[in-house]
């Protein structure tokens, strides 16, 4: 249903002012990337604003997670989109890792290693305030550092609104 959920996200990112993005289908079932010029984070608030409005507007898309930057898949350039947007984790700040691959042979455990290796914050997998994704589609990544609330599951969003 990838062709649906690429015209719904158009539909929204049209009505939020942006006549120009782009949607890809990967080769990975039930992905799909979109660019836009707008600010990722404004779009998942105002989606999330349009659930709970009307839960019934948002019908094939399920998940989506802002990235703050992306690149080739390889370490180097991982760890670097890591460091280039750390800036919001302050010295006290706990995090986790979050590896998700797809279509690539590179070590999970090397990435998290090198990614720890730059971010010198305490860990804890259980109780954190941010989350490093890293979502490797074949040879292409997207890193994001997020809270928890940025990442919008629609089906938890519209559950959550019945309580």
């Amino acid at each position: 249903m990838e062709e649906e959920a690429s015209d719904e996200i158009s539909k929204i990112l049209t009505m939020l002012g942006d006549d120009e993005s782009r949607m890809e289908h990967s080769r990975f079932s039930g992905i799909v990337t979109v660019h836009t010029s707008l600010d990722p984070f404004q779009v998942v608030n105002e989606i999330r604003t349009k659930i709970l409005d009307e839960p019934w507007s948002v019908r094939y898309c399920h998940r989506f997670i802002p990235i703050q930057e992306s690149a080739k898949a390889t370490p180097d350039n991982i760890v670097k989109a890591v460091q280039n947007n750390m800036h919001s984790m302050q010295p006290d700040d706990s995090y986790r890792i979050t590896i998700e691959k797809r279509g690539s042979e590179l070590s999970t455990k090397e990435l998290i290693d090198s990614i720890a290796g730059v971010v010198k914050n305490k860990v804890s997998l259980e109780k954190y305030d941010w989350n490093i994704i890293v979502e490797i589609l074949g040879d292409i990544v997207g890193v994001s550092i997020l809270k928890e609330s940025d990442i919008i599951s629609t089906l938890k969003v519209k559950r959550d609104s019945m309580e």
